[in-house]
């Protein structure tokens, strides 16, 4: 089994050759297939693509936002931080205090239609002042429902208490590293119906402690491998970073294990691109507090160092 970047590449190539043909909710179509496991090393370097560049940045205020417990944008927005940005919008627009131009197909004709698009650009412009100078604004219309963050730090039971699973967890990697486990799930069957604005692709994630390091196992249901699967890979990669320092471990490996591996029939040409790019050294992380808890780590904790990729390579996001 390939390991590290060379990994992600061979999925790539794996889908594009042998890939079935299916439909999808977003309507544009995809090349999947079921079932696939990847491995990253993390004492080989952190695994950030170098075949195109991976905005870290992104992918750390995001991590954070889910350790945090946070499922309002506000945060990620004063991080520059635009990834959740649509599903908020869309509950805005739909709602009766909207009073702007009709967006109400923004996600299919905002990337087709100029004139569709600058109407789109400027409210998106108004929703994100609003959700950062606006308290209630924020309140009502930056939230996301019962996403990560939630499920991860105040999962809800039937008696009416939370689980805070990811504490939870490390206090138990810390009292007995050798427990299998070492469980926090994303996929809460009561929340996903209606009360999550996108239901979880990555939906659980293991913990393995031996020989003095940590490994992670993440299981994720849907796998957007063009723009998706790049970003879940660093994120877990310094989910597990972070708690194996928190717990005084070495970081050991990530297994990343896909249900639904696809590339969207849009996102053909630019995967072919990057399968002509040569791999280069992987980067590495700091962190640079040591000595804080997880729950305390901000975006200048962290930094990557030598990372030195090709050119980024633009594709449509489909909502």
């Amino acid at each position: 089994m390939k390991k590290n970047e060379e990994a992600y590449l061979d999925l790539c190539r794996t889908v594009l050759s042998s890939g079935t043909k299916k439909s999808d909710r977003t309507g544009t179509g995809t090349l999947s297939l079921f079932g696939h496991q990847m491995r990253f090393d993390l004492k080989e370097g952190f695994p950030l693509l170098t075949t195109k560049r991976i905005p870290f940045r992104l992918i750390a205020s995001e991590l954070l936002w889910f350790i945090k417990g946070d499922t309002n944008i506000r945060f990620l927005l004063e991080h520059n931080n635009n990834i959740w940005n649509e599903w908020a919008f869309q509950t805005w627009i739909e709602s009766g205090e909207y009073e702007g131009p009709d967006m109400s197909d923004f996600g299919r004709k905002s990337l087709k239609d100029p004139e569709f698009n600058q109407l789109y650009q400027e409210e998106m412009k108004r929703f994100k002042e609003r959700i950062l100078t606006e308290d209630e604004f924020s309140r009502k219309y930056g939230g996301l429902g019962s996403v990560y963050g939630k499920q991860w730090r105040a999962w809800e039971t039937t008696r009416g208490e939370t689980i805070d699973q990811l504490n939870d967890v490390i206090a138990g990697i810390k009292s007995n590293p050798d427990s299998r486990r070492h469980i926090v799930t994303a996929w809460n069957p009561e929340d996903v119906p209606g009360n999550m604005a996108l239901p979880p692709c990555h939906t659980m994630f293991q913990f393995y402690v031996a020989d003095g390091k940590l490994s992670c196992q993440l299981y994720q249901r849907s796998a957007d491998i063009f723009l998706g699967v790049p970003f879940n890979i660093a994120s877990y990669a310094l989910l597990t970073h972070l708690i194996a320092n928190e717990c005084s471990l070495e970081a050991g490996e990530f297994v990343h294990t896909l249900g639904d591996a696809h590339i969207y029939s849009n996102h053909t040409a630019q995967v072919k691109e990057q399968l002509t790019r040569k791999p280069g050294p992987l980067p590495s992380l700091s962190i640079r507090s040591k000595d804080k808890s997880i729950f305390d780590i901000t975006m200048e904790d962290l930094s990557i160092d030598g990372y030195d990729p090709h050119p980024s390579i633009k594709a449509p996001v489909a909502v």
